[in-house]
């Protein structure tokens, strides 16, 4: 907070002409601002105390600026502490208030938000910060006596109180004694179901789930078309969708016009994989809120995953339409919509209008793959090149991205230039090294490939992909395989699922001699993902064994899926 000097602040006060401080609301002496508007002003003047503005309190207030402005916080507190006491003027107490606990003084900031409570009950900013004192000082008694006299002074909105206390303590520490001082001050109003849902919120922060089901099971007694904490308790069961789910369907079968418990109804069911159900519910919601584009984004996400493609992009161009504020993510969803449906120029369309971003990065490489294929190679450089311009913290992906363009386009030596290139600006540029090390491999430059993993190891000592690289290398050139095995074995400790590692591991076992157990190890790799090059592992493992009409098959049914994959057709053409 930084305090007003003494010359500001009577630029301030002279301003908005100040003839008393019950009467200019704009005169505030804080850095701390009043509500706008005409209503808000003419309802601060009729709360105000009347008070002239006497050269008594002008001399205090510029007294305790000037201390303020000179770092003297304890003369600039308790000068104001005195003069809100003297004027019980609200502005007056905050800034006293603000002040002290900027410098610190806790007793006197404590003092003076007490004061402030009292003259302004109903400030939401002096409860606040009176009770984050409090909680700071370790005040449980007084916070348990401030909290329970705020709920008494106001019964006819007591509800709407108890369903605040949880935000007002969210600075409590001890979330087992903030549950402990919710049960206490919420005792007297059992008979209410928003002393319950507080209990229960209080009990799920602390971790008491049971106690917090049971907290809404009585606030859903209490009020049985309250859809509150029904809503709570799907989100309790939430690590169990089936179950919160049918908890949310039977709230609507006796309340079906609910559309927060509806909508919460069509989430679990996703969280089901009850795809079609969900794209049912969220239908229905869209009948009734015909322009939420959260809604309408749902029902084309659920179409896509149904497979669904066209009645998906209606609700896509739709979003667009509508200017929908995740408009970057739909144009990423309709370039690929594009794609599938072969029509390469719209999806590059769609790919460019999306704006810097995180979809940024993978809409120009989709872009520039695409082009690539319609053979504009030269096009998709340069795009790749303006995008790295426009998003520099990304230069180094897009150098990546060019560079595989590149080589598939079977231009490996100009691949690696540019990378090598690169690097002679960012020498310890990991991603730039890592990519230029695969790509060393592929030109018989081993040592680079050693040199650049072993340096991007020394970078990024947490890089699971380097140690498998470099331990992979050497097992595939069946050299110092007892290192080999210490890589790998150090690339799954960092990432034990990455089916890739487990790959790696697998292999190094074939070059060990071990086929029967790397057969074990590259079947569970394949099961993670069914990439070709874990297949031709597994073929060749397989015709090292003796089993050579399963490898054929397994090697034959890989190529249909991925046609053109180089280290699967290599290994057939060998086996042949």
């Amino acid at each position: 907070m930084k305090l007003r000097s003494a010359l500001s602040f009577i630029a301030f006060t002279l301003a908005f002409g100040l003839a008393s401080i019950a009467h200019a609301q704009q005169g505030l002496p804080a850095a701390a601002e009043p509500d706008n508007g005409p209503d808000s002003v003419a309802d601060a003047a009729n709360t105000l105390p009347p008070q002239e503005l006497t050269g008594e309190i002008i001399y205090q207030l510029l007294l305790a600026e000037i201390a303020g402005s000179r770092g003297n916080l304890a003369l600039s507190a308790s000068t104001y502490v005195d003069l809100a006491q003297k004027t019980r003027d609200p502005r007056i107490a905050r800034r006293a208030a603000e002040v002290a606990f900027y410098g610190r003084q806790l007793d006197a900031a404590l003092q003076a938000t007490e004061f402030w409570v009292e003259i302004e009950p109903a400030s939401p900013q002096a409860q606040q910060m009176l009770i984050n004192l409090l909680i700071a000082g370790s005040r449980s008694d007084a916070l348990a006596a401030h909290l329970a006299k705020m709920l008494a002074l106001d019964k006819e909105h007591v509800g709407t109180a108890l369903l605040q206390l949880n935000r007002l303590l969210a600075r409590y520490p001890d979330h087992a004694a903030q549950q402990k001082l919710i049960e206490q001050v919420t005792q007297p109003y059992l008979g209410l179901a928003e002393a319950h849902f507080a209990r229960a919120q209080a009990a799920q922060t602390a971790g008491n789930e049971t106690q917090a089901l049971a907290s809404l099971s009585r606030a859903s007694e209490l009020r049985p078309d309250w859809d509150q904490p029904v809503l709570f308790k799907a989100h309790l069961q939430q690590k169990n969708p089936s179950e919160a789910a049918a908890t949310l369907q039977r709230y609507l079968d006796v309340h079906p016009a609910s559309r927060d418990v509806r909508l919460g109804f069509a989430r679990a069911l996703v969280g089901a994989k009850r795809y079609e159900d969900a794209r049912r519910e969220f239908r229905t919601l869209l009948e009734g809120n015909r322009d939420d584009a959260d809604i309408i984004y749902a029902v084309a996400v659920l179409s896509l995953q149904l497979g669904d493609r066209a009645q998906a992009e209606v609700h896509f161009r739709r979003l667009i339409d509508m200017n929908y504020a995740e408009g970057n993510q739909v144009r990423l969803q309709l370039g690929q919509l594009a794609e599938d449906g072969k029509r390469p120029l719209e999806a590059v369309s769609w790919y460019e209008g999306v704006e810097p971003g995180e979809q940024f990065l993978p809409a120009q490489a989709r872009a520039a793959q695409l082009l690539t294929q319609l053979g504009r190679l030269d096009e998709a450089r340069s795009r790749l090149q303006q995008a790295a311009i426009v998003y520099p913290k990304e230069r180094a992906q897009f150098l990546v991205t060019e560079s595989a363009l590149l080589r598939d386009a079977g231009r490996k030596d100009d691949a690696y230039a540019l990378l090598e290139a690169a690097l002679m600006e960012t020498p310890e540029q990991t991603d730039l090294l890592y990519e230029a090390a695969l790509l060393a491999e592929q030109l018989g430059k081993y040592e680079v490939l050693e040199n650049n993993l072993r340096k991007v190891i020394r970078i990024r000592p947490e890089s699971a992909h380097a140690y498998n690289a470099l331990g992979y290398s050497l097992a595939d050139h069946n050299e110092r395989l007892d290192e080999a095995q210490l890589l790998i074995e150090r690339a799954l400790l960092l990432s034990p699922e990455d089916p890739f590692i487990i790959d790696s591991r697998g292999w190094l076992l074939y070059r060990r001699g071990e086929n029967t157990q790397a057969l074990e190890v590259l079947r569970s790799a394949f099961a993670l993902r069914a990439d070709p090059e874990i297949a031709a592992h597994i073929g060749e493992v397989l015709w090292a064994l003796g089993r050579h009409t399963e490898a054929e098959r397994t090697l034959n049914d890989a190529a249909k899926a991925s046609p053109g994959n180089e280290a699967l057709n290599a290994v057939i053409k060998k086996l042949q």
